[in-house]
C-alpha cells in the first residue's frame, strides 16, 4: 500500500519512527566504549556517571611559594612589633603545590617575610634562612589548598549524557581516571543517487548537477557527534540503489538515501525501502522537505551482530533539493543521533523578532522559513529570505529559522515571531541591516565590514522597498537609484515623498552604467531599447519598485514604447545578477542591468545610461557606533581599488554627502 503524500503531520511522522525504533531495540544509546583520556575525547558523550576515584588535591597543598607555619605561632605579629620564627623548628620553605608538612596549617607567601641570620640581620638567602621575620599574623589554612578542595573521592564529577568539553577532561583526569566511558558514535551511511549527478570539482555540462548534499549532511553528522560515510554516486537504477543500501546496512546504524524520494519515474527510494523492509512514512507535512521517507530495513544476516543486537536499520529518504536535505537533517537526523548518544537534542537559542514583510505559507504544513535578523534601534527584525528549496545560499545567509505552524496560511508584516538562531545574539548586535536596491558593491562592502567586526545583512527589495523599510524603522540604511523624471535628480524627491519627517543623510556610493545585458556575440543584434518591441526578442525585467525598473519605464515612455509590446516585460527578478543569470541561461534574450553583472557572467553589455547609486542613512544610525566602520570602508584604498577594478563604476562621488533632509 502506498503511503506517499498523505500529508502526515510532523509529530505523527516522528512518532511512527520512534515506535519502530523501540520495536527494533534501537530506542536508546547504541553501545559504549572506553576511550583514552586525551584531547580527542572532546565532544564525546559520557555513557555513565563519572565518580571521583581520588580527592583533588589528594593532600593538603601549598597554594603559594612561601613558608609553612603553625598559624597560632604567628599571633601578635605587627608591623611595629614583628615576630621571628626559627627555620626547621617553627617554619620550613614550600613551593606552590608542595605537600604541607603534617605539623603546619598555614603558609606565609615569600614576599611577606624577611629572611634573617642569627643576629637578626636581613640576608639575601630566602629559601633556607636562619629564621624569618613576619609583620602580620596568618589565619589557619591561609594560602593552603586543603585536600578535596576541588573534588572529594566518590563525588559525582560528571553525569551520564554529558558532552565533554576541554575543562571536563581535566576534571576527569584530576580525580584519578585515565580513560572515559562514552557512548559509541552512531555510524551513518550517506548514499547520493541520481544519474545527473557529478562529483565535486568535475566539469559540468547542461543538465549536470554537482553532488554536494552528501558533504553537507556528513558535516552535519560530524558536528552532531556521529560518524559519516559518504558513498559514491549511485545511478537512478532500482537494483543498483537497492544493492548499495544492502551494503550500507551491513555496518551502519542509519542510512540516508539522498534524492529519489518523490514520485517521479526515476524516484526509487520508497520502492527500495519497501523491498528491503517497512516503509513507515512517505511524505511529511513540512516545507521545505515534503517528500521525506522514513523506514526500517533488515540488516543482512551475516552482520546482525556487528554493531548491535538489533537486526534492523532505520533509513531516511532525504529530498534532493539542498535546503530540504539540510533541514531534514536538523528535523529528523540530529534528534536521532542525540537519542543514540544519550544526550538531549540540540536546542537553538530563540529570540523574538518582528517580521519585515508578509509571509505566505501552505496551510497544511509546518513551514520552515529562513530569515535574516538584525537589530534596528530597539527592535529586533526578521526579514524572510528566498523560499526556493534549491537555494543553498539562503541557508548561508540565514541568521535563523521561523517555523510557521500548520493550520496557518502565513503571517502578516509586523507579526511577532520566534526565531531559532543560527548565529549568536552578539553577532546580531553587530549586524548592519540594509534593505533596498541591489548592487554587487554591497557584497564587496560586506567583506570589508567583516574585517571591522561588522556584518552586513541585506535584503534586495528594490529602491522604493528600501525607502519604505526606512520609514517603518526596519533598516539601518538603504541603497537607492531612483530617477525623478521631472528634475533628472536621483532619490531626493522620493525621499521627501516616502520619508516625510525622517531626518536622513544621502551619501553617494558610486556612479554606474546601466545598459542591456545580452548573450556573448549579441545573437539578436540588439542595439537599443527600441529593439525590445521586436517580437523575436524577450527580456527579463526587475521587480516593481526597483530603481532599474523605474529607469526602464521612464525611457520607454520617452520613446513612446508600450510595455505590452515587449515580450517578457512581466518576467521579474530581484537582483542584477539574477537578471544576468536569466540571460546567460537562455530564459531571456536581454535585460536592463549594470555592467558588473554582465562581466560576472561573461555577457556582452550595451551601455545606455549613467546614474548615481546612493546610500540613504537615517541620522540616528549614521552617527551610531554600529555604522562608524562604514565610513572607514569608503575611505579604504583597498576597497576603492577593488571596486574600481569592476566594469561600469565611477568612484569619483564615493562618500560625498549629497544632502541632509529633515
Amino acid at each position: 500500500m502506498s503511503v506517499y503524500l498523505h500529508d502526515i503531520p510532523l509529530s505523527e511522522a516522528k512518532s511512527r519512527l520512534q515506535q519502530a525504533l523501540a520495536d527494533a531495540g534501537l530506542g536508546e544509546i547504541l553501545g559504549t566504549e572506553e576511550i583514552p583520556l586525551d584531547e580527542h575525547a572532546v565532544g564525546r558523550v559520557t555513557a555513565e556517571p563519572v565518580w571521583a576515584k581520588i580527592s583533588s588535591p589528594h593532600y593538603h597543598a601549598s597554594a603559594m611559594d612561601g613558608f609553612a607555619v603553625r598559624a597560632h605561632e604567628t599571633d601578635g605579629a605587627l608591623t611595629t612589633a614583628p615576630l621571628t620564627l626559627l627555620y626547621h623548628k617553627q617554619t620550613s620553605y614550600v613551593d606552590t603545590g608542595d605537600p604541607l608538612p603534617e605539623w603546619a596549617n598555614a603558609v606565609i607567601p615569600i614576599e611577606n617575610i624577611e629572611p634573617v641570620d642569627e643576629n637578626e640581620e636581613i640576608i639575601a638567602e630566602q629559601r633556607k634562612p636562619y629564621a624569618i621575620r613576619i609583620r602580620e599574623a596568618v589565619t589557619p589554612w591561609a594560602h593552603v589548598r586543603p585536600m578535596g578542595e576541588d573534588m572529594v573521592a566518590t563525588q559525582l564529577v560528571l553525569p551520564a549524557g554529558h558532552t565533554l568539553r576541554p575543562a571536563d577532561l581535566g576534571a576527569i583526569a584530576g580525580c584519578g581516571h585515565g580513560t572515559a566511558r562514552v557512548a559509541r558514535r552512531p555510524k551513518v551511511a550517506i548514499i547520493p543517487t541520481g544519474t545527473e549527478l557529478v562529483e565535486i570539482g568535475e566539469s559540468v555540462s547542461s543538465g549536470d548537477i554537482i553532488e554536494y548534499n552528501s558533504m553537507v549532511m556528513a558535516a552535519q553528522i560530524l558536528g552532531w557527534g556521529g560518524e559519516a560515510t559518504r558513498f559514491p554516486i549511485t545511478r537512478d537504477v532500482f537494483e543498483e540503489i537497492k544493492n548499495q543500501v544492502v551494503v550500507a546496512a551491513r555496518d551502519h546504524d542509519l542510512i540516508l538515501l539522498n534524492a529519489g524520494s518523490s514520485a517521479g519515474s526515476e524516484d526509487f527510494s520508497a520502492s527500495v525501502v519497501e523491498a528491503l523492509g517497512e516503509l513507515l512514512v512517505h511524505g511529511v507535512a513540512v516545507r521545505p522537505g515534503h517528500p521525506v521517507i522514513l523506514g526500517i530495513i533488515n540488516k543482512p544476516l551475516e552482520s546482525a551482530e556487528t554493531l548491535k543486537v538489533s537486526s534492523a536499520v532505520p533509513i531516511i529518504g532525504v529530498p534532493g533539493y539542498p535546503v530540504s536535505a539540510a533541514l531534514t537533517g536538523e528535523i529528523f537526523v540530529e534528534p536521532l543521533i542525540a537519542q543514540w548518544l544519550g544526550r538531549q537534542p540540540t536546542e537553538p537559542i530563540e529570540i523574538e523578532a518582528t517580521l519585515t514583510r508578509k509571509m505566505v505559507s501552505p496551510a497544511g504544513d509546518d513551514d520552515y522559513v529562513r530569515v535574516a535578523v538584525g537589530k534596528v534601534g530597539e527592535r529586533t527584525l526578521a526579514a524572510p529570505l528566498s523560499r526556493g528549496s534549491g537555494v543553498i545560499t539562503s541557508l548561508v545567509r540565514a541568521d535563523g529559522i521561523v517555523v510557521v505552524p500548520s493550520g496557518s496560511q502565513g503571517m502578516p508584516a509586523g507579526e511577532r515571531v520566534k526565531v531559532r538562531l543560527y548565529r549568536s545574539p552578539k553577532e546580531i548586535e553587530r549586524t548592519i541591516f540594509a534593505i533596498g536596491s541591489h548592487d554587487i558593491i554591497l557584497d564587496v562592502m560586506a567583506q570589508f565590514l567583516a574585517a571591522r567586526d561588522r556584518r552586513l545583512a541585506s535584503a534586495n527589495v528594490g529602491s522604493l522597498g528600501g525607502l519604505v523599510a526606512l520609514r517603518r524603522g526596519e533598516a539601518h540604511l538603504a541603497g537607492a537609484h531612483l530617477l525623478d523624471p521631472e528634475t533628472g535628480e536621483y532619490n531626493l524627491s522620493y525621499i521627501r515623498q516616502y520619508l516625510p519627517g525622517v531626518p536622513v543623510r544621502v551619501m553617494a556610493l558610486v556612479g554606474r552604467e546601466q545598459g542591456l545585458l545580452v548573450p556573448k556575440g549579441n545573437p539578436k543584434a540588439i542595439k537599443s531599447l527600441g529593439d525590445l518591441t521586436n517580437p523575436e526578442v524577450s527580456i527579463v525585467n526587475r521587480q516593481r519598485g526597483a530603481g532599474t525598473r523605474i529607469l526602464l519605464d521612464y525611457h520607454l515612455a520617452q520613446l513612446d514604447l508600450k510595455s505590452a509590446d515587449i515580450q517578457g516585460y512581466e518576467h521579474e527578478e530581484f537582483t542584477h545578477l539574477a537578471v544576468a543569470a536569466s540571460v546567460a541561461s537562455g530564459r531571456a534574450d536581454c535585460g536592463l542591468g549594470i555592467a558588473a553583472a554582465a562581466h560576472a557572467l561573461d555577457l556582452d553589455f550595451i551601455p545606455l545610461f549613467k546614474e548615481r547609486y546612493d546610500l540613504i542613512l537615517p541620522k540616528e544610525y549614521s552617527e551610531s557606533p554600529l555604522l562608524t566602520p562604514l565610513n572607514s570602508v569608503l575611505e579604504d584604498p583597498a576597497f576603492r581599488t577593488l571596486v574600481g577594478s569592476l566594469p561600469g563604476y565611477d568612484l569619483s562621488p564615493m562618500g560625498e554627502l549629497i544632502a541632509e533632509l529633515e
